[in-house]
């Protein structure tokens, strides 16, 4: 379906979004923007693209989730490998389940996408319930944000490599960072993108 002028723009604003910052914008931030008067007039327009097909939520929740499709753009299915702990250590477990993302957010390799569970890496722009997205390696340099497990526990949080140890650093003050050897670390992937969701 063709698009209205306005409708364009809304398409054209997301789109660019997500290829600079990675993630959604939230509805203010479209409302600012575009300069529209409203928050109703940002779900009216939102509502109109999913309606045509250029905009969809991309896994079913209660939550919400703005994924761009269309234009020569198709989304990609990455395997959603259970939840990761954005806190203490989770138990890893696979899920068989998959999540459809836009291509824009990938960067080559073996990818997959993690449920976040805690708050530990806020400030970050990481919240409870957000899907990040991970490419697959097993080393990480100082300071990206990776998943990693620890005995058999997953975490994501700041990789810092201090010569035997490791130092997997929250991005929330209020807690505090975990130290371990390096051999007990595996590291899963680093985080390369995340699919913000909105109640």
């Amino acid at each position: 379906m063709n698009l209205t002028r306005r409708q364009q723009e809304v398409y054209s604003f997301l789109e660019e979004y997500f290829e600079e910052q990675g993630t959604a914008p939230s509805y203010e931030e479209i409302r600012q923007g575009l300069g529209l008067s409203s928050l109703s007039t940002v779900f009216k327009h939102l509502k109109q693209l999913e309606r045509k097909g250029y905009l969809r939520s991309p896994w079913a929740s209660q939550k919400r989730a703005l994924a761009l499709v269309g234009r020569g753009r198709p989304g990609v299915r990455l395997p959603l490998l259970g939840a990761v702990a954005a806190g203490e250590p989770i138990e890893a477990v696979e899920v068989p389940d998959q999540v459809e993302v836009p291509e824009s957010l990938l960067r080559g390799g073996e990818c997959f996408a993690l449920k976040v569970k805690g708050d530990s890496m806020i400030e970050d722009g990481i919240h409870d319930g957000d899907l990040i997205l991970v490419k697959k390696q097993e080393s990480a340099e100082n300071g990206q944000t990776v998943v990693a497990l620890i005995e058999g526990e997953a975490t994501v949080k700041k990789f810092f490599r201090q010569g035997k140890l490791v130092e997997l650093r929250p991005a929330n003050p209020a807690m505090e960072p975990i130290t371990v050897a390096a051999d007990q670390v595996k590291i899963q992937g680093v985080v390369i993108g995340l699919m913000r969701t909105y109640r």
